[in-house]
């Protein structure tokens, strides 16, 4: 059984996640309030649960992560990011942007996909992590085309550890030039690893590993002391 949180019960440790069954759930309920959010991501929890569901907070072990130094980008996707940096420096049709479009980036990102429905980000989600936006947690990185959101990515950011969240894309690769450019920044910005939560074949092909849960936090904690960021500007991610 895993505990039940109202409104002000904090979560239990994440030594206590099931282990089987359903590994890594660590409690359900509570609310998605920046601050709830915020807590959690402190201490290494994320919510993610499907329609119809109450809020499961979750903590795997073990954790996928990418370090910012073993991002994997392909040729095909080199030669992009060299024609999108091109026309970002000469004004030409594409742009890319952090924090432009938040709210619109989560409602892409949970939009029915081509191969099958919209993905779990509820109103509610969108609530509390815009409220996150609002607040200087949450980002996002945009692709441009022609005046249009083509791509993008979120996540949260407390001191120097980044938490990705989704990623979407209407172009090919916009998604993958959105998580350039974040990589990009995050890595000079002294960033060493992203949290990508759990492990898929996608996020392997990018570069993500798995890791121990307790090589995370170990991380974790120190990562979210250090001073956050203070100014969200795209540079170019080539080097090369």
């Amino acid at each position: 059984m895993i505990p039940w949180l109202e409104a002000h019960t904090p979560f239990p440790d994440v030594s206590e996640a099931l282990t089987t069954d359903a590994p890594g759930l660590l409690a359900a309920g509570a609310d998605l309030s920046p601050q709830r959010l915020l807590q959690a991501y402190r201490n290494g929890i994320f919510p993610w649960f499907s329609e119809g569901q109450p809020i499961l907070w979750w903590s795997t072990d073990p954790r996928m992560v990418l370090y910012t130094d073993r991002f994997k980008v392909s040729a095909s996707l080199q030669k992009t990011l060299r024609k999108i940096e091109r026309s970002r420096q000469a004004g030409g049709p594409w742009v890319v942007r952090f924090d432009g479009a938040f709210e619109a980036v989560m409602r892409a990102c949970a939009a029915p996909r081509k191969d099958g429905p919209g993905t779990w980000i509820s109103e509610d989600i969108i609530a509390g992590y815009t409220g996150l936006h609002r607040m200087g947690f949450a980002h996002s990185s945009e692709v441009w085309l022609d005046g249009e959101l083509v791509g993008g990515a979120y996540g949260v950011c407390i001191g120097r550890m980044f938490y990705g969240e989704s990623m979407f894309a209407r172009v090919s690769d916009a998604s993958k030039v959105a998580l350039a450019y974040l990589v990009a920044f995050l890595r000079n910005h002294g960033v060493t690893m992203i949290d990508c939560q759990q492990e898929t074949g996608h996020l392997a092909s990018l570069g993500a590993v798995p890791i121990p849960r307790r090589e995370f936090l170990q991380h974790l904690r120190q990562a979210i002391q250090e001073p956050p960021i203070a100014r969200w500007e795209v540079a170019s991610p080539l080097t090369t």
